[in-house]
């Protein structure tokens, strides 16, 4: 088995490269950061320097790595040291949406695009993408976080439009959208104080979690949005 992570140094990230190796001993894994490369070595794991909304990047990884069983993307964006979700309107900033827009939804469109090719010569195939909740437009209850919220929808119409296309080109694959719950990250960090007792997860957990649905999913199941809990999430 040979997997590819996305993101690989991030708070999620890191922790499904260590959950990947642990759960499956004999896999090869292969994990992306974009900066600094993380403290963490193992045998049967590469790291690669990787902008994922770097086209050519993207292609030059596909044609180095080979054919793969399992794509994971966890790059994700929410706030930056000028940004914070907006909690009113009146705080939109078009170059705050823009980099969401970018950084959440374009790379599972390019890594999509480049490793089709890489996926296909697997048996059972599995493209995956770590979204969130807050991206269902039939969910939304609270408002707010304009950005977020149409930057990962977006992210989810691109999944399922890709899993359209690859029922017809790659029928073995299964395109999971999935929702990782509020995760003890940098990322979740600021927001961290409103969260329910026992709903903040470690990553630890949260990779554990998200790699026991990955693997119940078979290709008759593609297209959908997953929850952390094995339950599916309407769009």
């Amino acid at each position: 088995m040979k997997i590819l992570i996305a993101g690989g140094s991030g708070g999620i990230g890191l922790a499904l490269v260590k959950a990947c190796l642990d759960k499956f001993p004999e896999a090869s894994v292969i994990a992306t950061h974009n900066k600094h490369q993380p403290d963490f070595f193992h045998e049967q794991l590469s790291w690669h320097l990787l902008d994922a909304i770097n086209e050519g990047q993207v292609t030059s990884l596909a044609e180095e790595v080979g054919s793969i069983d399992w794509l994971i993307n966890a790059v994700g964006f929410l706030h930056n040291k000028s940004g914070q979700p907006e909690k009113t309107i009146r705080k939109f900033d078009p170059d705050f949406f823009s980099e969401s827009l970018q950084v959440n939804a374009m790379p599972s469109l390019l890594l999509a695009k480049h490793f089709q090719r890489n996926l296909k010569q697997s048996k059972h195939p599995m493209f995956a993408t770590v979204s969130a909740k807050v991206g269902s437009i039939s969910d939304n209850h609270l408002g707010g976080w304009y950005s977020y919220r149409a930057s990962k929808a977006a992210l989810n119409m691109a999944l399922k439009t890709l899993s359209i296309e690859w029922q017809r080109t790659m029928p073995k694959c299964c395109v999971a959208s999935l929702h990782p719950g509020t995760t003890d990250t940098s990322l979740s960090k600021p927001f961290q104080s409103n969260v329910p007792d026992g709903k903040l997860f470690p990553p630890e957990k949260t990779a554990g979690l998200l790699l026991d649905v990955l693997q119940k999913l078979s290709s008759e199941q593609t297209g959908r949005f997953w929850s952390w809990d094995g339950s599916e999430i309407p769009w």
